[in-house]
């Protein structure tokens, strides 16, 4: 895969983040929920102050075939969820443990936290 066509996949998750964020945040506008260009240092997803406050995450997006596992795992978690929500935790050698949930739901469970606070 060359080089062009990596971005745009990286690209494509991106823009799918900011459209989930905006989703479900709707007092946010496109203004506060920006994709930065493929290359640059930094997040992935910027955030106007305004959004931070709604959403106090520092996005990296990664559209990545070498992490086949990690759906795997998911599927696994999926097939014995019945009427649960999937969930996988990941872990490493000295490192902490980290959760993998779906996007779309991890954004509207967000947005009902805020709601409810």
């Amino acid at each position: 895969m060359n080089t062009a066509t990596r971005k745009a996949k990286g690209k494509r998750l991106q823009k799918f983040v900011c459209k989930l964020i905006l989703k479900y945040h709707t007092i946010l506008e496109d203004k506060d929920v920006k994709s930065i260009r493929m290359g640059r240092k930094g997040e992935d997803i910027q955030l106007s102050e305004k959004a931070k406050i709604l959403i106090p995450y520092s996005i990296e997006c990664k559209n990545q075939e070498k992490m086949k596992y990690l759906w795997d795992a998911y599927e696994q978690s999926l097939s014995n969820a019945n009427q649960l929500e999937p969930m996988v935790v990941l872990k490493i050698n000295n490192k902490k443990p980290l959760v993998l949930i779906d996007a779309e739901h991890f954004f509207w469970l967000q947005s009902k936290i805020i709601k409810s606070g």
